[in-house]
């Protein structure tokens, strides 16, 4: 158990006790990564955001586990299962998977087949294979079957029995914790990760076509194949599984498992290669599942976290003067003069894509706007004509200290329709909105940026398959 968890993860982060308190104690009063990271320095010892998000992770792993760690002790007590040794064993655990590990046999479970072999009374039978001695299994079978003792188990013969034993021994063999272990290793470290289409779906499922029959190591598949392989799957359009040779899990468990070359022996083993998929490695995939799809998650989250810092430091054009910039979008020249607070001071619709003539009126317009308001920037959206009117600025006689600047405008119609530029721009339409948003994506991205889905910012790898919060 980890009593001392600033102790702890000081440690594993190489850093100062102190740090990593005072971290915490801002990131409990609400304190957000960028905010800590910019204005509470003196606090941290200036720790940057990359360190204060792996303190963030590490408390909330530990807060995590500690929680469920109480949950379990709680559940164990109530039900009159919990020995000083559990707890101890329990105390001790410091993964997540390693605690439910330990409490996988004490959970409360459906009704198994292992647990209807229990109810048919054969747990005393299995238990006696379990310690692999000698002695003839058929034999020690018939005590339990219904004939012999005079009850109604339904237990109608030796191949009854034995069929029920084992199935309560392959349950014991897959929540074994040290079983559980070392499968988990060897999903990760020799698994794959394969996917097929669903029978009957080939046409309907065209875009998935190269994961039609795909198959890559797990610890080398990347992680938007990952995410869109299990996308694929979430659209009933892809059959996924992650698995490593069975025959190298069953060999391993048979290592761990059997001690002699006894009937009894024989029988532990029939369970494992009986039992191995439907129990111990359809448990591990979904554990294996769900890790590969965070893991796949954090990949892309970081991408776009990456691309979208290298978007605001690279995109934001500031001076001491008061700038106006005209801003673009759409093919119909959609012009908007905006103040240094990024108000909006004028907007019209030119149209320099239409023909000569409405090329020269275009440009006269523009040249008056910029004289008139003083225009030191022009932002061009990136869509539709962008390059075809980057050109056409270039030809007009605009002040040569005026500088055109090609702007991302992803995500610029989906702002344009929301609740917050209808709010903004009450009486302007949606082409109006957008282009003031792309003006101001110039003069200061990230206060822009903010308003819009991060799904719709366009500077990612799949981060529609993020969870929205941790995006």
């Amino acid at each position: 158990m980890l009593d001392d968890p600033i102790s702890q993860i000081a440690k594993d982060l190489r850093l100062r006790p102190g740090q990593v308190s005072a971290t915490a104690s801002l990131l409990d009063g609400g304190g957000t990564v960028p905010f800590i990271a910019r204005y509470r320095k003196e606090n941290t010892g200036s720790l940057d955001e990359v360190e204060i998000t792996s303190i963030r992770n590490r408390l909330f792993q530990i807060r995590e586990l500690t929680e469920r760690r109480r949950v379990i002790l709680e559940s164990l007590e109530k039900r009159g299962l919990l020995t000083n040794e559990l707890q101890k064993t329990i105390l001790g655990a410091e993964t997540l998977s390693t605690l439910e590990d330990i409490y996988l046999p004490y959970r409360p479970k459906r009704r198994t087949r292992a647990t209807i072999a229990k109810e048919k009374r054969l747990e005393p039978l299995a238990l006696q294979i379990w310690g692999q001695e000698d002695f003839d299994v058929n034999e020690a079978a018939a005590k339990y079957v219904d004939s012999n003792t005079g009850t109604v188990n339904g237990v109608d013969n030796v191949q009854d029995a034995l069929t029920g034993a084992r199935d309560i021994i392959a349950e014991w063999v897959s929540e074994n914790t040290i079983a559980r272990r070392e499968i988990r290793k060897l999903f990760w470290s020799e698994g794959t990760f394969s996917s097929s289409v669903i029978s009957g779906k080939r046409e309907e499922a065209s875009k998935y076509r190269d994961y039609f029959e795909w198959k890559e190591p797990v610890i080398k598949i990347p992680s938007h194949r990952v995410l869109a392989m299990l996308r694929g799957e979430k659209e009933s359009m892809l059959s996924i599984n992650i698995s490593p040779p069975a025959v190298q899990a069953v060999a391993m468990l048979h290592d761990i498992f059997i001690t002699g070359e006894t009937q009894a022996s024989d029988e532990i083993n029939q369970a494992i290669k009986d039992r191995y998929k439907p129990l111990l490695e359809a448990s591990m995939e979904t554990e294996v599942r769900k890790e590969a799809r965070i893991r796949a998650e954090d990949t892309a989250i970081a991408v776009f976290a990456d691309n979208l810092r290298g978007t605001v430091d690279g995109s934001s054009h500031r001076t001491e003067k008061r700038p106006r910039i005209g801003s673009w979008l759409s093919f119909r020249l959609q012009s908007g003069l905006l103040d240094s607070q990024g108000q909006l001071l004028h907007n019209d619709t030119v149209s320099p894509h239409t023909g000569d003539r409405a090329e020269e009126e275009a440009g006269y317009k523009i040249v008056d706007l910029c004289r008139l308001y003083d225009v030191e920037a022009i932002a061009v959206g990136n869509g539709t004509a962008s390059r075809e009117t980057e050109a056409f600025l270039k030809t007009l006689e605009l002040d040569s200290n005026i500088d055109i600047f090609m702007v991302n405008e992803n995500g610029a119609s989906v702002y344009s329709a929301s609740e917050v530029a209808r709010n903004e721009f009450p009486d302007h339409d949606l082409t109006v909105r957008g282009t003031v948003s792309i003006g101001r994506r110039l003069m200061d991205p990230l206060s822009e940026l903010v308003k819009i889905d991060p799904k719709s910012i366009g500077v990612g790898q799949y981060q529609h398959e993020s969870t929205r919060n941790p995006l």
